[in-house]
């Protein structure tokens, strides 16, 4: 397939632009001429102002939706996020409206897929803290945290999105994770494992971690269903949580830590 994928510098983009020309697909630089979009150029955080997060992620998602029509690309996948299955925050808000867009829109092969927190080489933001810490020695009051959190290994998302190009998945709304949800002390055990270096955590009262928002997240849980894609699509994980963290892991280190 002929594929346009935005946001291709990204996280996600950099990943994906690797795997499809593997697969055989190639990688377009407008929608002119192309059979599918994958569209990931969002304003990923919440700090945006409500009004730019709606220009951007809600108008600018359905005008390239409408240019792709015109163009003649039906298929369109559309990277969400697990927020916008039940928004709380206008970052979530803009997400869900632009998801019931893009489903209205007549004529249009939508998918889209709600992905968690997603890690991997090149990961930035929370995850990449968390990895300095548990390298670094630093101790961390998380280990009487019993939450359970999803996650997935942007290899598992790459694969996702290249099984949205394939059999019948139009019109549809997926969740995807790497599978069982963790804890996340037992998340911090596991990456000080991948990464050589035990995890130093001590108990402390969870309610408590609300005076430290960052901390407070990292003790919030988030589970996703995943059961439709893997029942509809027949998709599976390709990687194991274990093997997602040691890649991740294996990258840092080369990096220099």
């Amino acid at each position: 397939m002929r594929i346009l994928v935005t946001g291709a510098r990204g996280f996600i983009g950099s990943h994906l632009c690797a795997a499809l020309p593997a697969a055989g697909h190639e990688l377009r630089t407008s929608a002119e001429g192309c059979d599918a979009v994958v569209h990931l150029a969002n304003i990923a955080h919440t700090s945006a102002s409500p009004r730019e997060l709606h220009r951007v992620n809600v108008e600018g998602t359905l005008a390239l939706a409408q240019a792709a029509l015109a163009c003649g690309a039906r298929r369109f996948v559309y990277l969400s996020s697990i927020k916008a299955a039940q928004p709380d925050d206008a970052y979530g808000r803009a997400k869900s409206i632009a998801e019931q867009a893009l489903l209205q829109l007549e004529g249009l092969e939508a998918v889209i897929l709600r992905p968690p927190l997603v890690y991997g080489p090149r990961v930035k933001a929370n995850f990449l803290a968390l990895m300095r810490a548990i390298d670094r020695g630093w101790p961390l009051p998380l280990a009487s945290i019993r939450n359970r959190r999803s996650l997935i290994y942007v290899g598992n998302l790459v694969d996702a999105i290249r099984r949205c190009f394939e059999g019948t998945a139009v019109r549809k709304t997926y969740a995807v994770s790497d599978g069982a949800p963790v804890s996340t002390s037992d998340l911090c055990r596991s990456l000080g494992r991948a990464l050589g270096r035990p995890a130093r955590l001590f108990p402390f009262p969870p309610a408590l971690l609300r005076l430290a928002p960052g901390l407070a997240r990292l003790a919030e849980s988030l589970e996703v269903d995943d059961r439709a894609i893997r029942a509809e699509l027949g998709w599976r994980p390709p990687f194991t949580f274990e093997e997602g963290l040691r890649f991740t892991a294996d990258w840092y280190r080369a990096q220099g830590g």
